[in-house]
């Protein structure tokens, strides 16, 4: 009976060990096999323009264009345009986050709230980002006030729905439980809504963040002396394709950055679910 008992689960766990094996390797190397296609599209683009396919008033090579980079910060330009971008990005985002929290929270849990205030909501979200632009000027000036109201503006909506729409979806079955128990309104919010509601809030986060960096680019087109936007509108009038080629990847790698912070933090704070990525 043994051996046949063995023969029946030997499989299995040998199974399970192999797809251990296999998947182990990728986990620790992950960030190894992400950095696969960033590294070959750069040596295709670094070929491209060694052997001329591309012309380099148009895209120079990677080396160049980390050359332009290495000499800002060894002057010190750099580090003045990337903190001041990073400045707008994080107020932005700290401003615009907590209106969404407070005005998400309020639509989510009150009907009430929800139809008198989700409606305009939803309408100023269909606005395009550069329409705010010449408003806020006129409003607030053209100083970090207009811009930093801008990000906030970005930020908010991603938040605002996701956050919105994780409290609607929570089981009606949970909060009925909860009632069970005679948890009072803030046990109820505490202990039920806002841990089944983390997720898509979490997700609206990352999302705002995201939109966060691109609302800056629109702020820091208009009116800026300073930023990574600034350094855009430069290279384009002097003709300095590195500077605007170098001004994209700084966005982009600072982007990923600050979205690689959030996503471990969300990781972090959802270890309790049983889900795919947690399994990995």
């Amino acid at each position: 009976m043994s051996s046949q008992t063995e023969a029946a689960v030997s499989p299995s766990v040998k199974q399970s060990d192999k797809d251990k094996r296999v998947r182990l390797p990728f986990v620790r190397n992950k960030a190894l096999l992400g950095s696969v296609i960033p590294v070959l599209l750069i040596v295709i683009w670094e070929l491209a323009s060694r052997l001329g396919w591309v012309a380099p008033h148009l895209l120079p090579a990677p080396t160049t264009v980390l050359g332009e980079v290495v000499s800002m910060a060894q002057s010190g330009e750099l580090w003045g345009h990337v903190g001041i971008t990073l400045y707008r990005v994080a107020a932005g985002f700290a401003f615009g986050a907590a209106a969404a929290v407070v005005l998400g929270a309020a639509t989510g849990y009150s009907k009430i709230a929800n139809y008198l205030l989700d409606p305009m909501l939803q309408a100023l979200r269909a606005i395009p980002s550069l329409a705010w632009v010449p408003l806020f000027i006129l409003w607030i000036g053209i100083g970090e006030a207009s811009k930093i109201t801008l990000v906030a503006v970005g930020v908010f909506f991603p938040v605002y729905l996701n956050l919105t729409s994780g409290i609607h979806g929570v089981d009606r079955k949970l909060i009925e439980v909860g009632r069970m128990y005679h948890f009072s309104t803030l046990q109820l919010i505490r202990r039920i809504i806002l841990p089944a509601a983390l997720p898509s809030f979490l997700v609206g986060i990352r999302s705002g963040l995201s939109l966060g960096w691109m609302f800056v680019v629109a702020a820091e087109l208009l009116g800026a002396s300073q930023g990574l936007g600034y350094l855009m509108v430069f290279g384009q009038n002097t003709s300095a394709p590195e500077l605007v080629v170098a001004s994209i990847l700084l966005f982009a790698i600072f982007g990923k950055l600050t979205d690689e912070l959030l996503k471990r933090l969300q990781q972090r704070a959802l270890r309790w679910q049983d889900s795919m990525e947690n399994a990995s």
